[in-house]
């Protein structure tokens, strides 16, 4: 299982902003640093098929050896991550660990206890998101991804709006949960570089207007 940028390039509006070419193998955290606006964040929703339309793309995108360029952005299996939570206010902390499930998925409801044990949230399905702690609603948006059983994961300064004594122990519970799959990591964060034990790359693309 790899994730393969092949001769990737973002122009905005004609501009160069970010050109990669380079692999990130199963298991590996390749994390993506640089300038506000250089272009990080632009690269992930370029990778996950939600390029906003003042930009444009070449080059390839590969996954498992297939070529995921071309494809919606549901039938590329990769998971995103937020620095926001995004849970869903109306259902239940079981029914957002829920959401990426069909409901016919066999031992639906077993997978979704399992998310909550190893999120550590047992007992805590019916509750309502907004009564869980911060770092409890980053676990939840986190086993809600891996739930939906993507092929690679792209972090997007998952990290930024936790306190500092919440952070060390989400980016351990992060890579742990995030083994076996290639994940690239956007951050400002040298801490969240260290964490991740990968390979850093700087991104000095031009700034977008």
């Amino acid at each position: 299982m790899s994730l393969r940028l092949d001769d990737l390039r973002i122009l905005r509006d004609g501009a160069p902003m970010v050109s990669l070419d380079l692999t990130v193998a199963a298991g590996e955290v390749l994390t993506i640093m640089g300038p506000s606006g250089c272009g990080k964040s632009t690269l992930l929703a370029a990778i996950v098929g939600a390029l906003p339309p003042a930009f444009t793309l070449s080059g390839r995108i590969w996954l498992d050896g297939r070529d995921v360029t071309h494809l919606p952005t549901h039938r590329r299996q990769m998971g995103l991550l937020f620095q926001d939570d995004i849970l869903f206010p109306h259902l239940s902390v079981a029914g957002n660990l829920g959401f990426g499930l069909s409901r016919d998925t066999p031992d639906r409801a077993a997978r979704i206890e399992d998310a909550l044990g190893k999120a550590g949230l047992g007992g805590m399905g019916t509750r309502d998101p907004a009564t869980l702690s911060g770092g409890q609603r980053a676990r939840v948006a986190l086993m809600r991804t891996l739930l939906s059983a993507p092929r690679a994961l792209l972090l997007d300064e998952p990290f930024s709006k936790l306190d500092a004594a919440l952070r060390d122990q989400m980016r351990a519970f992060t890579f742990e949960q995030a083994k076996g799959l290639p994940t690239i990591l956007v951050t400002h964060d040298q801490d969240d570089a260290k964490a991740a034990q990968g390979p850093i790359l700087t991104v000095t693309g031009a700034p977008a207007a």
